[in-house]
């Protein structure tokens, strides 16, 4: 099987787009196939500077290898379809001549005095199709002779596809079905644009064949221009070749009514991009999965499932295990909501699961940018600690910065009602013989700890939460135990002292 994955460099890519990319990867791989990038730039006027460069990186930080494309290369170049303009070009003057389709020279403002005409006039909305195209000005409704005098003289024109009435479109979709469309439905595409350059379904359909494209796996809203795509098939002759084609459903917003927006992102404070964006402005820039703490392979895993089921009870999935798995008849129709919350558990197993080693290396960096630098089998320790407590990376700092940096103001409630000041020799003696200890580790704290606490008659509930606030500051967090092994004797002792000394 040849997969492409064909976005638009109009700015960010939206985190249907990546999943999009993702099932189109999935089933080439799982095929031994290819996974090709083509990168559709053709609508110049909405083209966005940085935007192809943000979506290699987002394919390659999610780990989708690009078997063919801009960067890589591959049999069936160019990859960018602005650089493909003169295949286009032959492709839809072969079509011209065999009357499939034609020279249209209406201006954007014939157009616009049409549509305002039949509007007024309370008429359904105006399509450029067989039913008006003869009272437009055409190929096909102007002589040869002032065809041929409009193209010499530099007349700006467009080239419509000819869609004739009478016909039925049929799709075998791979996942909705069968889905019919008569061609009295459709309008004639518009298939080259008067600055020279192809519209996408023109391009597309071109570029689907020449690259051997046998799996078209697109969103659903493009489900209505697949008549005309066929319809092209159908005018080149090229309906034996034609690829077979599955609509994706909609990924829908957290509430589950409506698709899911950039706006969501911003309004309800969660990534819908892989990755961050600066935009012009503060309503243009977006931050991303990554930059909010997300493992590449969590989002993956949560983006499959965003419309796809194995049909089993297992959700954590590989991407080998996902591409094993994964088959088009196990997608749904219906809306998948995007479920914030799922994708911060699928993060948090990922988490849990991960080498304390492998950890440690990115949480480095977080540190780093709030001024610390541990030492790695620190930091090792410090990750182990935390791991079952955390969601996200960033979390690692905001969790456990306590243990990084001294003790600036303790739990006021805890200290309330806990803290008795007669007992402060007591709670310093404590201190002192913690102080003696040759083994400092979790195991033999908590054995003197306890131990003391029979000897002076204290409860665990005395005693315990009092130690966590006076090295900690807050009443959550770790093991105390595990706490004081990992700080240390020396910073346990001297947080223990200070705290004991100010309550």
């Amino acid at each position: 099987m040849r997969l492409r994955f064909a976005p638009s460099p109009t700015g960010p890519l939206h985190i249907g787009g990546v999943r999009t990319a993702l099932y189109n990867y999935l089933l080439a791989k799982k095929t031994g196939g290819t996974f090709v990038l083509r990168i559709e730039d053709t609508d110049q006027t909405r083209y966005v500077a940085g935007a192809e460069k943000y979506i290699l990186e987002a394919l390659q930080w999610l780990g989708l290898q690009v078997d063919e494309g801009p960067e890589t290369g591959g049999p069936y170049g160019p990859y960018r379809q602005s650089e493909r303009k003169d295949i286009y070009r032959a492709y839809v003057e072969e079509l011209v001549a065999q009357d499939k389709a034609y020279y249209a020279f209406d201006s954007a403002e014939e157009l616009d005095a049409q549509r305002r005409a039949f509007q007024e006039k309370g008429l359904p909305p105006f399509k450029y199709d067989a039913k008006q195209r003869m009272q437009m000005r055409n190929s096909l409704s102007l002589s040869a002779n002032e065809t041929r005098s409009l193209i010499e003289s530099g007349a700006p024109y467009t080239i419509r596809l000819k869609v004739d009435p009478g016909e039925e479109i049929l799709i075998n979709d791979r996942i909705r079905g069968e889905v019919r469309f008569k061609s009295e439905e459709l309008d004639d595409k518009i298939l080259f644009k008067a600055d020279g350059m192809p519209t996408y379904h023109l391009a597309n359909v071109v570029d689907d064949h020449l690259m051997k494209i046998t799996h078209v796996i697109r969103g659903e809203e493009w489900l209505p221009s697949t008549a005309h795509h066929i319809l092209l098939y159908r005018a080149f002759g090229w309906e034996e070749d034609m690829p077979a084609f599955a609509h994706l459903p909609l990924i829908l917003k957290p509430t589950g009514k409506g698709k899911l927006s950039k706006r969501d992102g911003l309004k309800l404070g969660i990534p819908v991009f892989p990755l961050s964006w600066k935009g012009e402005s503060e309503e243009e820039s977006f931050k991303g999965f990554r930059e909010f703490g997300f493992d590449p392979r969590a989002v993956v895993n949560f983006l499959a499932f965003l419309g796809w089921n194995p049909g089993t009870e297992q959700e954590i999935f590989t991407i080998e295990g996902l591409i094993a798995a994964f088959s088009l008849d196990k997608i749904g129709k219906a809306g998948a909501r995007f479920d914030y919350d799922k994708a911060l558990w699928f993060n948090q197993q990922y988490i849990q699961s991960s080498d304390d080693t492998q950890l440690a290396k990115q949480i480095a960096p977080i540190l780093a940018k709030h001024g610390h630098h541990a030492e790695p089998a620190w930091l090792e320790k410090f990750c182990h600690l935390l791991k079952e407590r955390v969601s996200l990376y960033p979390e690692f700092w905001e969790q456990g910065k306590y243990l990084l940096e001294a003790v600036r103001e303790y739990d006021s409630k805890t200290v309330r009602k806990k803290w008795k000041p007669e007992r402060r020799p007591l709670f310093l003696k404590l201190a002192e013989e913690l102080e003696q200890l040759d083994n400092f580790t979790a195991e033999s704290t908590e054995q003197h700890v306890k131990a003391f606490a029979e000897r002076h008659e204290l409860k665990i509930g005395e005693i315990f939460p009092l130690l966590r606030v006076a090295l900690t500051g807050t009443t959550r967090g770790p093991g105390i135990f595990d706490i004081m092994e990992l700080l240390g004797k020396k910073e346990s002792i001297q947080r223990l002292q200070t705290a004991f000394n100010s309550f």
